[in-house]
């Protein structure tokens, strides 16, 4: 309500910020300019209120009882034993896959930085190093990370490679540059109406199911043929390649094999396969990306 924002306003101006008030469906969204650095931040009024800021805490007492505005901050700057140790990661799996490739003449995969769920530290020191390809499973979680540094990382690319839920595909269309995650039809009708809505006409992959587990995402094999045909036809989706994730107890050759047979068919010359445990493998049946999380990272916490 008016009081509260006022309130918040007062505690903020007096802390040296100027900040601009707009309304959003989730509730209020505050924009804080710090006089030195712009950020951005999100406050939304249910029970308690939330304000990010460096290095800050207040307590204040608000309508309906006292609410603590709490404070982290939302780009945390790597110090310098991690930024030593991401670059090193980074450039040693870029070392790996260069070897891995079945000749020295066969292009360079891109290396999709598996970001979800990490610490924004570490974000921030492989963003420091340099590297701009990442990817992301979940929508909300990849909009709170990147939407943000759009403006500072004009470079930047995103790549969907989780579950997308048919409700999110509007915001996935705005978010990300490449869907890899296309794996049923009425998700490929809405990505696609979705596309020429937003005028966003972004290059996908087809998500095959390779293991044939039912716990997992993806058209079976013997479906895809048919799937990509009318993915191509019917939702007017640029196909440009397909996206596997093979059973962790199986040995993963068989499935990168199998992908890149499915491939050749349909005359796609993209295969997003191989992770931080196989992904040198991957490169060397074919793969043209691979999603790399622990490898870069070291373990997600949590």
């Amino acid at each position: 309500n008016t009081a509260t924002i006022d309130r918040i306003r007062t505690l903020l101006e007096f802390a040296s910020l100027t900040i601009s008030l707009g309304a959003s469906c989730a509730g209020f969204e505050i924009d804080v300019v710090f006089l030195q650095q712009a950020r951005c931040f999100t406050v939304k009024p249910c029970r308690g209120l939330s304000y990010r800021h460096v290095g800050l805490m207040w307590s204040a007492g608000m309508p309906h009882g006292k609410t603590k505005i709490m404070t982290t901050s939302q780009q945390a700057a790597p110090d310098a034993d991690m930024m030593t140790a991401i670059t090193a990661n980074i450039t040693d799996v870029r070392t790996r896959i260069a070897t891995a490739r079945p000749s020295p003449d066969t292009p360079l995969p891109a290396l999709v930085a598996v970001s979800k769920r990490q610490p924004e530290d570490r974000i921030e020191a492989a963003l420091a190093a340099g590297h701009r390809l990442f990817g992301e499973n979940r929508v909300q979680e990849a909009q709170h990370r990147w939407q943000h540094r759009r403006q500072s990382y004009p470079d930047l690319t995103l790549h969907l490679i989780g579950p997308l839920q048919t409700n999110k595909a509007a915001e996935a269309v705005a978010l990300f540059d490449v869907i890899e995650v296309v794996d049923r039809p009425k998700l490929a009708r809405i990505l696609g109406q979705e596309m020429d809505q937003q005028g966003r006409h972004l290059p996908c992959y087809v998500q095959v199911n390779t293991g044939e587990e039912a716990q997992k995402s993806g058209v079976l094999p013997e479906q895809a043929d048919a799937f990509i045909a009318q993915c191509r036809a019917e939702f007017g989706l640029n196909i440009i390649g397909l996206m596997c994730i093979p059973p962790q107890d199986e040995e993963p050759a068989m499935h990168f094999a199998l992908l890149r047979t499915i491939a050749e068919r349909n005359g796609l010359s993209h295969l997003s396969m191989g992770m931080s445990s196989d992904y040198e493998e991957a490169v060397a049946f074919g793969a043209t990306s691979v999603r790399v999380g622990s490898a870069i990272f070291g373990a997600r916490d949590g």
